[in-house]
């Protein structure tokens, strides 16, 4: 099935970590990696983990190409695969999906077609304070027949939701309590390898 007819469903801990990361660095943009499987009925892509990767080095290809075989190689382990890529722009007022998004997308994409882009949405994150938003806080872009990358509209069929419900209301606590001072990404473990990018302490 190609990606056109796919749901992406996100697990609470890898959404939850994703956005951290973007409130440890709010002046920078930061990335990271989607973790998952295609669901046995081949029509949801499951992100099962999130791996935070940079907050500096974003369009370097060296540091990127490292990361992407650590990665692929833990999580192959475990039966898991690299199935896209987050970003969050530097500036909270831009909502583009900017070039460097792109290219990494496309790179993922030789190794996964049906890999999607994960792009913060900075206006549901400053609502999410205010409100009690139950939808991801992130915009879904997949690539079409063209290998464009194209939005996909919220409200298109349920294309992307949060697998917990209530994964919002656990990020509010974790914002509450500036739980992000925990989250290490791979320039932290680049700087100093005690530092470990699998984040296994976050959530205890």
């Amino acid at each position: 099935m190609g990606s056109n007819g796919l749901r992406y469903e996100i697990a609470q801990n890898a959404y939850i970590k994703l956005v951290l990361h973007s409130l440890k660095h709010p002046t920078s943009a930061v990335n990271g990696i989607l973790i998952g499987r295609i669901s046995p009925s081949n029509d949801v892509v499951e992100i099962a983990d999130a791996v935070p990767l940079f907050h500096s080095h974003i369009p370097l290809l060296p540091q990127l190409e490292i990361s992407l075989i650590l990665i692929e190689e833990y999580f192959s382990a475990k039966g898991l695969n690299i199935v896209g890529y987050f970003h969050a722009n530097e500036r909270s007022d831009d909502s583009e999906l900017g070039s460097v998004a792109k290219n990494i997308g496309d790179h993922i994409c030789r190794y996964f077609p049906q890999a999607a882009v994960l792009l913060l949405d900075n206006k549901k994150l400053d609502a999410l304070k205010k409100s009690k938003e139950r939808s991801a806080i992130m915009q879904l872009y997949v690539r079409d027949t063209n290998k464009n990358w194209k939005l996909v509209p919220s409200d298109a069929n349920n294309r992307f939701s949060l697998r917990e419900p209530s994964a919002n209301v656990v990020l509010l606590d974790y914002i509450a309590t500036e739980k992000w001072n925990g989250i290490v990404d791979f320039d932290d473990h680049l700087d100093d390898i005690s530092k470990d990018w699998l984040n296994p302490g976050l959530f205890n």
